[in-house]
C-alpha cells in the first residue's frame, strides 16, 4: 500500500513522503495512530492544502517532547522486585510498570512512547529507550532489585548475581550453614513429633 507520511516515520521517510509499505503495517499502525493516509488523488491534495499545518502541529509536539525529554534523559527508576537465588523474577517488568513509575515521578509518557522489546525477567540493569517523538528519543536506566541496598550496588556498578556467589566479605549475604539442607528443619521436627507423643504417653 502506498501512504502518505504526516509525520517522520523511523527507516520509511519525512512528513509528505509517499512510501510503500505492507498493507498489515499501513492498517494496523500508520493508518489508526494517524502517522499516515492512504495515497490516492484526494489524500494527496489535502495534504497539499493541509502541509503547513501539518508540518508546523509536528514541530509543535516535536518541541514539547523535546522539552519532556531533558526531564527524563538518563534517569534511573528503580524497581524492587522478588526473585529466586539465581536472579530470575517471580514474574516479570513490562511497559505497564515503567510507565506507572515514570508517571509517579510526574512525568507524562505515552504507553507507545517506552520501547521494551522483551519483558525484563531478571535483576540486574537495563538501558531502555523512551521514543517521545518520531524525532526525540532518550534512553532511561531500569534498576531491577530485590533491596534498596541491592539496587544502590548495581547502580554503583557491582554484580549482584556475582557478588552472591563469592564468599561474602561485606554482610550482604545472610550467613547459612552450608551443611544444612533446605527445609531440613521442618523435616527434622516432624520426625521428631510422634516420638515425643509416643513417650508422653509411656
Amino acid at each position: 500500500m502506498d501512504v502518505i507520511l504526516l509525520e517522520r516515520v523511523e527507516k520509511l521517510g519525512n512528513i509528505g513522503d509517499v512510501v510503500k509499505v505492507k498493507d498489515g503495517f499501513a492498517r494496523n499502525f500508520l493508518l489508526p495512530n494517524k502517522k499516515a493516509l492512504r495515497s490516492n488523488e484526494a489524500n494527496r491534495k489535502v495534504f497539499e492544502k493541509n502541509r503547513e499545518k501539518i508540518v508546523a502541529d509536528n514541530a509543535a509536539r516535536r518541541g514539547e517532547a523535546e522539552t519532556e525529554a531533558k526531564t527524563i534523559d538518563g534517569i534511573t527508576l528503580t524497581l524492587i522486585r522478588q526473585s529466586s537465588n539465581t536472579g530470575q523474577l517471580y514474574g516479570s517488568v513490562a511497559v505497564r510498570d515503567l510507565l506507572e513509575l515514570l508517571e509517579s515521578e510526574g512525568h507524562k509518557v505515552p504507553k507507545s512512547a517506552i520501547v521494551l522489546n522483551k519483558p525484563i525477567k531478571a535483576i540486574g540493569v537495563y538501558d531502555v529507550k523512551v521514543a517521545l517523538h518520531a524525532e526525540v528519543a532518550v534512553t532511561i536506566k531500569v534498576n531491577v532489585a530485590r533491596s534498596p541496598e541491592e539496587a544502590e550496588m548495581q547502580a554503583k556498578g557491582v554484580d549482584v548475581m556475582s557478588a552472591m556467589f563469592e564468599k561474602d566479605e561485606a554482610g550482604f549475604v545472610e550467613a547459612y550453614d552450608p551443611n544444612a539442607e533446605p527445609g531440613a528443619t521442618a523435616e527434622v521436627q516432624a520426625d521428631a513429633a510422634p516420638e515425643a507423643e509416643e513417650s508422653a504417653e509411656g
